[in-house]
């Protein structure tokens, strides 16, 4: 991962084997981002999501492998417990032409990945609604 700071947006490049949300929740260390909105493009290989189960309040989860075009990588950095935690949504599309996507877990990057994080001042944390069974914003 190579990044610049440019006031409050950060350009971030990852390469070949980075690891996406491994190296954003780094970089959020690295910088102090408390708050920020993340979004970018690039390529994978193997990238593992998931769609919430409103029945069995947990994530149904897809892993894919081979050369995936990323179309859209959208989200946000906040604070969970006091440490960085990364909400990413994901949208790829295979050789196939065959578009998946869902809550992004992790995915390594195959050839490039291209990602602007905009930080927000303040801080938003999260904190865990049981009745839902998800990591809510809290303000």
């Amino acid at each position: 991962m190579e990044y610049k700071r440019y006031g409050k947006e950060i350009v971030v490049r990852l390469d070949k084997s980075d690891k996406i949300a491994e190296s954003l929740l780094a970089l959020a260390e690295e910088e102090n981002v408390a708050l920020a909105a993340v979004s970018g493009i690039g390529a994978t290989d193997d990238f593992e999501v998931g769609v919430f189960d409103l029945t069995a309040g947990d994530y149904d989860r897809y892993r894919y492998k081979g050369n995936h075009e990323i179309n859209a990588l959208v989200g946000n950095l906040t604070q969970k417990d006091g440490k960085p935690y990364l909400h990413l949504h994901i949208t790829a599309t295979g050789a196939s032409g065959m578009v998946v996507g869902g809550h992004l877990f992790e995915g390594t990057v195959s050839l490039t990945a291209e990602i602007f994080v905009e930080v927000v001042e303040g801080s938003v944390d999260r904190k865990r609604d049981v009745a839902l069974g998800i990591n809510r914003i809290t303000f």
